[in-house]
């Protein structure tokens, strides 16, 4: 973004592309839920009316930002946007309010979609699993994005598969 502000794009996503599945995560994995809330804590998170509602609530210690074309929608603790335009000037201004420059998306594909073509940064989860599903995650072009850090990580407690922690950067 032109204003300093950065767009992350924060994913889990299978070897097939698959991100979710009949509203839900095609997975469990506890150990990445952790690394999902270090990296969005203290932050704006827009997503998707889907992903709001597969989440269930808002996230603690986050600005959620729901975009949704119902102008009827509210929850607790959520900020309704009606358009991706509308949800990226509502976080912009709390990334101001709140000292910090990342906005960051985390869902669903549709949103994914619309962002990847201004994204500065991907932090994906690269799930080592094929599930089946029906919301995927749009491909990575490496002529765009370049690896900066991989972390492999081992299947612990709570957790339906192993995984690499990727961090992509914009060419």
């Amino acid at each position: 973004m032109k204003d300093g502000m950065k767009v992350v794009l924060v994913v889990a996503v299978g070897e097939n592309g698959v991100i979710g599945r009949d509203g839900q995560l095609p997975w469990r994995l506890k150990s990445d839920l952790r690394h999902f809330r270090a990296l969005t804590l203290d932050k704006p998170v827009v997503m998707g009316r889907k992903t709001f509602e597969s989440i269930g609530k808002a996230l603690d210690r986050r600005t959620n930002i729901v975009i949704t074309r119902d102008p009827k929608f509210a929850a607790e603790g959520v900020d309704a946007a009606a358009s991706l335009d509308a949800a990226l000037d509502l976080a912009r201004k709390d990334c101001v309010r709140r000292g910090t420059d990342e906005i960051m998306v985390i869902g669903g594909g549709g949103v994914f979609a619309d962002c990847m073509p201004f994204a500065d940064r991907l932090e994906i989860t690269h799930v080592h699993a094929s599930p089946a599903g029906d919301v995927y995650f749009p491909s990575i072009d490496p002529a765009a994005w370049r690896a900066v850090k991989h972390e492999e990580r081992a299947a612990g407690p709570g957790d339906d598969a192993s995984f690499s922690v990727v961090t992509y950067l914009r060419r």
